[in-house]
């Protein structure tokens, strides 16, 4: 198996295998351990991810917050619809914006989309990855009008209902900035959060906020030419002490989620430790990575042909994940965003 080949990560998953919201309380969704080691798995529910932790744990989980990213709007030559996705925003008072438009071909620079009577978007410089420069303009601040005036931006496999909306966000979210949730972060309920804290659990929180490269699929077929959207990321001070402070002392550190491995590995320096500070990373984690932080990691079920799938592919071992996923499916575990866990140790 070549596995620089994107046909290996292709797999037949029927759509009612997709999760449309999430299970309620969230920690009684199912959880996969996947042993790395012997190969070993076994089908539990999340609260029982006490049973595999050990005091001294460090559990690391990204805070960034999901904002009303998508604004609707109409063209102000045509009255024809148009749709913008405010991806990172260019300036302290968010009133530029890197951004995805639609219809993209047809936006002109100096285009406008009229939000409401009183807002509009106006169209400026192509970026790269298909990406707009654009500006918020309007009576009230661009905060307030995106407040207002925009909507949670679902993933294109949930359909869209109120449920979904509320719930498109983890219980610890606390910083703006992401287009999309870190979803391994929806199982845990904050009760849940203090019964780990409560075991000698140490939690530690990063912020990666979460860009369009979650939705983009790989279209090469060596997944090797890829690109990856470029993520803002800060690790706080005190979390990266955490975290060398445990590696250090041969205790594990576990992430949650692939945006907090992509943070983590991304911020390693040669010796095993993470550094402080905020950076972007466009890190591409693939089969042949060697990983110099993470013990452990907490994700769900991702799409076929994903980064996200190579990444844990890397992880836990190509032969590894492809039999958890084929047992999965067997087992009629939930898919994607709103899906079920797994736990790789």
């Amino acid at each position: 198996m070549d596995l620089f080949d994107i046909s290996a990560y292709d797999y037949e998953l029927h759509e009612g295998f997709i999760a449309q919201h999430p299970v309620e309380p969230r920690d009684q969704s199912r959880l996969m351990v996947v042993e790395k080691s012997t190969g070993k798995l076994e089908h539990r529910r999340f609260y029982e991810i006490l049973d595999y932790l050990k005091r001294g744990d460090v559990l690391v989980l990204n805070d960034t917050k999901v904002i009303p990213a998508r604004l609707l709007g109409r063209k102000d030559r045509t009255g024809g619809k148009a749709e913008v996705l405010l991806v990172k925003p260019l300036d302290a008072g968010w009133e530029y914006w890197e951004a995805m438009v639609r219809p993209g071909r047809r936006l002109k620079t100096g285009d406008k989309i009229v939000i409401d009577s009183e807002s509009l978007v106006l169209v400026l410089d192509r970026l790269t990855q298909g990406m707009r420069k654009v500006q918020i303009i309007g009576r009230d601040l661009p905060h307030n009008i995106i407040k207002k005036k925009g909507q949670v931006p679902l993933p294109p496999y949930i359909n869209e209902n109120d449920v979904a909306l509320k719930s498109y966000q983890t219980v610890y979210a606390r910083i703006n900035g992401s287009i999309a949730a870190p979803t391994a972060g929806f199982h845990f309920t904050e009760e849940l959060l203090k019964r780990l804290a409560s075991a000698g659990i140490e939690l530690a929180y990063v912020t990666l906020h979460v860009g369009p490269g979650t939705f983009r699929p790989v279209k090469a077929k060596d997944i090797r030419k890829h690109d990856m959207h470029r993520e803002d990321y800060h690790l706080l001070p005190e979390t990266a002490e955490l975290i060398n402070r445990a590696r250090e002392e041969g205790r594990r550190v576990i992430a949650v989620g692939t945006t907090v491995v992509r943070c983590l590995e991304s911020s390693a320096t040669k010796k095993g430790l993470v550094t402080p500070g905020r950076g972007s990373t466009e890190l591409f984690i693939f089969p042949g990575y060697k990983f110099k932080i993470i013990d452990g990691m907490v994700t769900n079920f991702h799409l076929p042909k994903s980064t996200l799938l190579m990444l844990v592919s890397a992880f836990a071992g190509y032969e590894l994940i492809m039999r958890a996923y084929r047992e999965a499916i067997k087992e009629r575990y939930r898919f994607y965003s709103f899906g079920d866990a797994m736990l790789i140790i």
